[in-house]
């Protein structure tokens, strides 16, 4: 490297300034770091943005309204709902053209199967009229159709139709909160019709008390492995880990056989006479079953993160405790514990988040009254093939979780978690 004159810039050997040569070499550093994650950023982008993006999307997206039958939902800008009375000739005339395209193209049972989530009979509406629409006179448009089907003068299925015009709707949002859109505004549906409210009411219960299940199961289990001779402890960790061997739906399955009324655990309690043959105990297809099942599939994610803080708690300190007078709860609750609250932390956002979006246990175990909403999203995509009222649950699943673990942020402090 050449030395620095009086007013010039410090050069390298072959004459470049140093500073321009550093950034060059800084560039290459990036530019290779970047090379080495692209893989993972590329794997995130496609597994986990664009789904969540695709999901955002497909919540307020309600497009096939209008590109369906464009020429209807521009006549009825001007078409008042509370005037009481059904659209006039108009717009049954540009109803008219627009389904005669529609019927070309096998579009109309699409729209009538998407306002069909929104009023009941709007499909059988649009197929019966897709049938007959080409058989229509040039006249008396208004006529004809309601003569086709009567629900055509009927102003509520035309103030649907008029709601879900624009391109973008909330209205499955409201769906997710059992609200609706009326003509005086949007208000909650009656008592009965309510459900997934209750849903989300459930399972947060459910994941709240399986996260402290696991808990007060996995704490003790924890202090064990981690205070017992390492030999000892690795045979009881592969007990613990042994579960992950096994697929997810076969100890699902066990447990339904273990906890049906004729099954083994019932048939053990009759036997030693705690309960008799008539009055079995009923847990399977209700809540009970659900946190049992899966209590036990997530209990292995509660004791890692316990284990591997545990050990690396000096026993000095508790012995230094009780040298100072402190008995063995005094040295455990004021010495030890509060050196396990990272572990405890972790675990619990493991079990909890875990918890909170199963599907499979739910579904083989919990009945009626033992499904989580993630059970409600998936009948949304795989049955009813509402999936914008999938997406919709599914956002606010995600803003749910998203919220408790702010909370969790304030009152614990996502600091304190540690896996080890």
């Amino acid at each position: 490297m050449s030395e620095a004159t009086s007013n010039g810039p410090v050069l390298t050997q072959d004459g470049v300034p140093l500073k321009t040569s550093l950034a060059k070499a800084l560039r290459r550093e990036k530019l290779r770091a970047f090379l080495l994650i692209a893989p993972l950023l590329v794997f995130i982008l496609i597994t986990f943005v664009l789904p969540i993006g695709d999901m955002l999307w497909r919540s307020v997206e309600n497009g096939i309204v209008r590109d369906t039958i464009p020429h209807t939902i521009e006549s009825l800008a001007d078409w008042d709902p509370a005037s009481g009375e059904t659209p006039g000739e108009a717009t049954f005339a540009a109803l008219h053209v627009d389904l005669l395209e529609a019927t070309k193209e096998k579009t109309h049972t699409r729209l009538g199967s998407r306002l069909n989530y929104e009023i009941s009979g709007a499909s059988s509406m649009f197929r019966k009229t897709g049938r007959r629409v080409k058989k229509m006179k040039d006249e008396n448009f208004k006529e004809q159709f309601i003569k086709v089907d009567k629900k055509w003068g009927d102003i509520e299925y035309w103030r649907t139709i008029k709601q879900f015009g624009p391109r973008y709707t909330g209205g499955y949002f409201l769906n997710a909160l059992d609200a609706e859109s009326t003509a005086g505004g949007v208000s909650f549906k009656p008592e009965d019709e309510r459900i997934y409210l209750f849903l989300f009411q459930r399972t947060i219960f459910l994941s709240v008390s399986i996260m402290l299940s696991c808990l007060l199961l996995g704490y003790p289990i924890a202090f064990l492995l981690a205070n017992l001779p390492v030999k000892t402890s690795n045979i009881l960790m592969i007990l613990v880990l042994l579960p992950f061997w096994t697929s997810l739906l076969v100890r699902t399955s066990a447990w339904k056989v273990l906890l049906q009324q004729q099954g083994v655990i019932n048939d053990i309690l009759v036997w030693v006479g705690l309960v008799n043959d008539a009055g079995r105990l009923v847990m399977i297809n209700n809540q009970t079953g659900t946190i049992i099942a899966m209590t036990h599939i997530l209990l292995p994610f509660m004791i890692l993160p316990l284990f591997s803080v545990m050990k690396t708690i000096s026993p000095t300190y508790v012995r230094a405790a009780k040298s100072m007078g402190a008995n063995d709860w005094t040295a455990f609750w004021r010495v030890y514990f509060p050196q396990t609250i990272p572990g405890i932390g972790a675990g619990s956002i493991l079990a909890f988040i875990l918890s909170i979006g199963f599907y499979i246990t739910p579904e083989l175990v919990g009945g009626t009254s033992g499904i989580f909403i993630s059970n409600r999203i998936a009948y949304h995509i795989s049955s009813s093939l509402n999936w914008g009222l999938a997406a919709a649950l599914g956002v606010m699943l995600l803003v749910m979780v998203i919220a408790l673990f702010y909370v969790y942020d304030k009152i614990v402090g996502i600091d304190n978690v540690k896996l080890g």
